[in-house]
């Protein structure tokens, strides 16, 4: 079926980005970021603090409540030897990822392991820790070496995220290529996350501030949270010159009933907050055209293919998806929706919850880019290129942009 997706060459999202455009530490204050907004063909140039006033009153904000784990372990052998563990995801794909991390005395997560040439099978790597005054002895085991997954163990009833927060810390993008500072630990989160699974923020919501969203809220603009766990394979490269053929990382996604219900009952405005919201968003609506199409729900839960939303098919209506998710939920009496995502959005995808998006300005050749551009068209181009100009800062700690949808 990837057939029936756009053949699009990555070549059309490179552009020059230097060094020296790029943010490799935040802003002094969260909302002191610069704002790019384009509407309609213009662009014009603002401080994130002026949000609320440019937003429609009937807008709906839908933001990531994910929260950041500290995913990188490093770990010392007998020798000397470093080995470094960047934990991925945990070997429970139909668990909600925040409710592993509550687990005690063992877990197993897919992992990237650097020196892996030099911890061979068999071998156990230890570390004793101390949380609030327990001594805490960990094993550390290959589960399977072959597929990267790694099995920690534990003495005492600690949960796993009591155990991560002692040993591990939090995984900065691998461009910055510098060590986490004291005070990435808060401006790399942000200050409404909640549920613990990511390993990398959704960064679009970093320049959210308390007074930002109450001034929002001030407006009759509402909020909403859904759950993405951000993956790094949203740091992956296109290495296929074709887009349709790049192997789209899985993420994990929950929403609760009531964030479905509010989606069904808003009229006005959609406003995803980053593109992991985006993406998620976008694919609950594909999860219950699944649904709708009595397509089968597998043991260890739905997985949406890349390429599910550019098959042919009658259109379904979002009022029709989200139903069919809510009468599967009560039919199998569970409180939250959990699947996990493949889609690949790129040009020629019709969205279904997106008539504005707040995000950052992204890496070259990056699914990010493609995302960006399947909702403005080629204008990033012009735009990315102004914003070089302007001065603003990229990527992850850098400015971000209000992006209205593209008008046919």
């Amino acid at each position: 079926m990837i057939s029936n997706m756009p053949d699009i060459s990555i070549q059309a999202f490179d552009y020059e980005l230097p060094d020296s455009y790029i943010a490799f530490f935040p802003s002094q204050q969260r909302d002191e970021s610069r704002l790019l907004v384009h509407r309609s063909g213009i662009s014009s140039h603002h401080s994130f603090q002026n949000l609320p006033e440019l937003v429609p009153t009937d807008s709906l904000f839908i933001f990531n409540n994910t929260k950041v784990i500290p995913a990188r372990i490093q770990l010392q052998k007998e020798s000397g030897t470093t080995i470094e563990i960047f934990l991925l995801k945990p070997l429970a794909d139909n668990i909600a990822t925040q409710q592993v991390m509550e687990q005690r005395g063992e877990i197993i997560w897919e992992c990237l392991v650097g020196n892996k040439k030099r911890w061979k099978i068999g071998e156990t790597l230890t570390k004793t820790i101390e949380i609030e005054g327990q001594k805490v002895a960990l094993r550390i085991n290959w589960h399977d070496r072959e597929l990267n997954q790694v099995q920690i163990q534990w003495s005492g009833e600690h949960t796993f995220a009591s155990i991560l927060n002692e040993i591990g810390k939090i995984p900065l993008p691998p461009y910055m290529e510098r060590e986490t500072e004291l005070s990435d630990q808060d401006r790399y989160q942000t200050v409404f996350s909640k549920e613990l699974g990511a390993v990398a923020a959704p960064t679009a919501s970093l320049h959210f501030t308390p007074a930002i969203i109450d001034r929002l809220e001030a407006k009759g603009i509402q909020k909403s949270f859904l759950t993405l766990h951000v993956g790094a394979g949203t740091f992956l490269p296109v290495k296929e010159d074709e887009i349709r053929n790049h192997p789209m990382h899985r993420e994990q996604l929950i929403f609760e009933r009531t964030f479905i219900k509010q989606l069904m009952e808003h009229p006005g405005t959609f406003v995803p907050v980053g593109t992991t919201a985006l993406r998620a968003v976008e694919s609950l609506y594909w999860s219950g055209v699944w649904l709708y199409e009595q397509n089968a729900i597998p043991t260890d839960g739905l997985i949406l293919p890349k390429e599910f939303a550019y098959q042919d098919r009658t259109e379904v209506s979002k009022t029709d998806a989200l139903e069919a998710i809510l009468q599967y939920m009560d039919a199998n009496k569970l409180s939250n929706w959990l699947a996990q995502t493949e889609l690949l959005i790129m040009p020629s995808y019709r969205f279904r919850f997106c008539d504005a998006l707040v995000t950052n300005f992204h890496q070259p050749k990056s699914t990010l880019l493609v995302l960006v551009s399947a909702l403005i068209g080629d204008a990033w181009k012009d735009i990315y290129e102004e914003a070089k100009q302007e001065g603003y800062r990229f990527l992850s700690y850098g400015d971000a942009c209000l992006f209205f949808k593209k008008e046919k």
